[in-house]
């Protein structure tokens, strides 16, 4: 401790690191000041100072797989590799049977203990068609828990049903939704949105619904999608519509910042983004979310999908506590081709112990299965 001290005080940061170990949130400024720095080691050792007082030296995952129940969409957002357009050849919804089996195999082999739902925004599907996906999954598999549907894709199937996001929301949790992945944020600041993304919701939308899972008793995670044609700014924009609902709500259970991968994206293709926002990026963004977030929302997730197992071992100790999920059969990430996104509960409890770091397997709501 003595050494990170005498190291902050050298720095360009130095106030803003001196006072989060002092357990004072990092104003909007301080953010974009953290963000415009390159003092990302510093920003890690105070990050990793804090994430190691309330958890130790411990990471948790859950043992999970993703579902991608449809790949038909009419969003047509930039940044995706995987959607399709209603008609297409490669288009595909799955059958109630086909999302049964595939959770079965998975239970069978690797007892999965989470589902989570992802698909694109499909106008054929009605909320029946998830209700009976989730009852199926609850009383078929209890131990399995549903997380799932972004916000985008409730207020699809709010537009589809003529009905408002909260009746969705709560039919769904009376079949079984658990909790909510933050999916659909990206950037909430619309300038942003209008660029990537111009037919999706609102970021006042996504605001909306989750506040209105969070008053259903859903909880969710909350993302952030960087690496692409945002700023500063509006990185800590994002931050700080994310730490007002939570101070509202306390609805938040974790937070995740992924990097945007180009790969086999319009994006690419117009030569909006070329490349992927590195890893150096990464540990930057784990640090700054640690350092904004603490006491507040308390799991942060390494990312390990779009960057790596390398980079998420180091993401855990720059700040995140939680490696996140195994992924087998993972669909939308992998259309990018930037790697292999299979990766079994017996990997990641490899990696982790290969940092010194114990291993807790968890449920959807972040609670202990059992040490690995």
């Amino acid at each position: 401790m003595s050494l990170i001290t005498e190291q902050i005080h050298s720095s360009e940061i130095g106030d803003i690191l001196e006072n989060s170990l002092k357990g004072k949130r990092p104003d909007i400024n301080d953010c974009v000041r953290l963000l415009d720095s390159d003092d990302v080691h510093l920003m890690g050792l105070t990050a990793g100072y804090l994430t190691r007082k309330k958890f130790g030296k411990k990471a948790s995952f859950v043992n999970n797989i993703i579902l991608n129940y449809t790949n038909v969409c009419i969003t047509d957002c930039k940044f995706c590799a995987f959607y399709r357009p209603p008609g297409d050849d490669e288009a595909y919804t799955l059958t109630l049977d086909m999302i049964q089996a595939r959770i079965k195999t998975a239970w069978d082999m690797f007892k999965i203990r989470q589902v989570l739902f992802q698909g694109g925004h499909n106008p054929e599907l009605g909320v029946e068609y998830y209700e009976d996906a989730f009852r199926m999954v609850r009383a078929k598999f209890p131990k399995v828990g549903v997380h799932g549907l972004s916000t985008s894709e409730i207020d699809m199937i709010a537009r589809v049903e003529k009905s408002s996001t909260k009746e969705i929301l709560s039919r769904l949790k009376e079949a079984g939704l658990q909790s909510i992945p933050g999916a659909g944020a990206e950037i909430l600041v619309d300038s942003v949105k209008e660029i990537i993304s111009p037919k999706k919701i609102s970021s006042d939308d996504w605001l909306r619904i989750m506040e209105e899972a969070h008053s259903l008793g859903l909880p969710a995670s909350a993302t952030m999608m960087y690496g692409h044609v945002e700023n500063s700014k509006d990185i800590a924009e994002h931050f700080y519509k994310i730490i007002k609902l939570q101070q509202k709500t306390h609805g938040f259970m974790a937070f995740i910042a992924w990097s945007f991968e180009p790969n086999n994206t319009l994006m690419q293709k117009e030569k909006i983004v070329t490349y992927g926002a590195g890893g150096l990026q990464l540990l930057k963004m784990i640090s700054i979310s640690r350092l904004v977030f603490d006491g507040l929302i308390p799991h942060l997730q390494s990312s390990w999908l779009t960057n790596g197992i390398g980079m998420a071992q180091l993401a855990l100790q720059y700040g995140a506590d939680d490696f996140g999920g195994t992924l087998i059969g993972e669909e939308v990430v992998s259309c990018t081709g930037a790697r292999s996104t299979e990766l079994t509960d017996q990997r990641i409890i490899d990696s982790i112990h290969q940092i010194g770091y114990k291993v807790e397997e968890r449920d959807n709501f972040y609670n202990t299965v059992c040490m690995r």
